[in-house]
C-alpha cells in the first residue's frame, strides 16, 4: 500500500529527475558549443547526483529495498556527484 510519506518521496525524486535531467542537459550542450572541460565535468556531476537520485528512489520503490538503503545509495552517489561538481570549478 503506497502511503503519504511513499507518494511524497516519489513527487520529490521526480522533480529531481526532470530539473537535474534539465541542468545536465544545458551543462552538456554548453560543453558541446564551447568545448570547455569544466563544462563537461559540471555535466557529469549533476548526471551523477541525478541518476543517485533515481536510483535510490527506484531501490526503495520497485526493488522494495529497506528506506535506508534507498537514502544511503541517493546519498553516496549525491557526495560523489558534489565532488565531480566541486573538481568542475578548478577545471581550467
Amino acid at each position: 500500500m503506497t502511503t503519504h510519506i511513499d507518494l511524497t518521496i516519489i513527487a520529490a525524486k521526480t522533480a529531481i529527475l526532470v530539473l537535474g535531467g534539465s541542468i545536465t542537459y544545458y551543462a552538456l550542450r554548453a560543453f558541446e558549443r564551447t568545448g570547455d572541460p569544466s563544462l563537461r565535468a559540471l555535466a557529469i556531476g549533476f548526471g551523477v547526483v541525478t541518476v543517485g537520485a533515481l536510483v535510490g528512489g527506484v531501490s526503495h520503490q520497485l526493488v522494495g529495498a529497506n528506506l535506508a538503503v534507498g537514502i544511503a545509495i541517493d546519498s553516496l552517489l549525491t557526495a560523489a556527484g558534489f565532488a565531480v561538481i566541486v573538481y568542475s570549478l578548478y577545471v581550467e
